[in-house]
């Protein structure tokens, strides 16, 4: 986060285990938790994508390592978790945000091609959630699941993404009710366009984006920075009652109907 809203160390002493956090909106959120005080796993497949934004944090006065690990499966996941634990002493926070897109019509989109998304998107969601588990009853810890607006109403060339982040609210809701019992809050941030990501640079032509930004009741697409800040509330003790919410961050875009074509 450039500029900071909150109070220096809200989240000091704090460890998270952070997916898909090499770059994009997790690699944001993985920097804001970083500045919080939180010290930091970054987690996903390649390397390449890790050690730079793991040696930026580290620069900046952060605490954060680099982790390989492919969520799809769960011994990486499993060994992932030991990982962090060896390096940070405990997990109190996962954020869930791995995840595999690419624009198809429904009629061209290969059953393989739909489930490679739901796979990282939702299973990997859930084999993180449960590697997890016994550190975050430990803790009393928490889980932030990165969704989208995408499957709130039809939204083309996205249904296969559209299903797995459909699926990732479910359990969203299902484990905060479940896991309530021992104190781990569950929630989810749902961003909508977020203008500063690669996504947005490589899913959505120019015309499009005219139009997805006149949908946009305050004006304006989000950017990362808006994303980091949700999510270090989410994760503060300011939100401690809140458990089971999907928190849609994109300017009130979902209520007007704009979509994709």
């Amino acid at each position: 986060m450039s500029e900071t809203i909150f109070v220096d160390g809200i989240l000091n002493g704090r460890v998270a285990f952070v997916t898909g956090g090499g770059t994009g909106i997790t690699g944001g959120v993985a920097r804001a938790l970083a500045e919080a005080g939180v010290s930091v796993a970054l987690v996903s497949r390649k390397l390449d994508h890790l050690q730079p934004a793991a040696d930026a944090i580290n620069q900046n006065g952060g605490k954060a390592i680099a982790v390989v690990a492919d969520v799809r499966q769960p011994e990486a996941v499993e060994n992932a978790v030991a990982q962090t634990i060896e390096q940070f002493g405990k997990i109190d926070i996962v954020v869930n945000g791995a995840a595999g897109n690419f624009l198809c019509a429904a009629e061209e989109l290969s059953p393989n091609g739909f489930g490679t998304v739901v796979d990282i998107d939702l299973k990997g969601t859930f084999n993180v959630c449960r590697a997890a588990f016994a550190q975050l009853k430990e803790h009393r810890g928490q889980i932030l699941n990165i969704s989208a607006t995408l499957h709130y109403l039809g939204t083309p060339m996205q249904l296969h993404v559209s299903a797995a982040k459909a699926g990732v609210d479910a359990l969203t809701r299902n484990l905060a009710v479940e896991w309530g019992r021992y104190g781990i809050r569950v929630n989810g941030i749902a961003p909508g366009p977020i203008e500063d990501t690669e996504g947005m640079k490589r899913l959505v032509p120019e015309p499009v984006k005219e139009r997805l930004r006149k949908g946009v009741p305050l004006g304006r697409f989000g950017r990362i920075a808006d994303i980091e800040k949700a999510a270090v509330f989410i994760c503060s003790d300011a939100a401690s009652f809140i458990n089971g919410v999907v928190l849609v961050v994109d300017g009130g875009h979902w209520l007007t109907g704009t979509r994709l074509g």
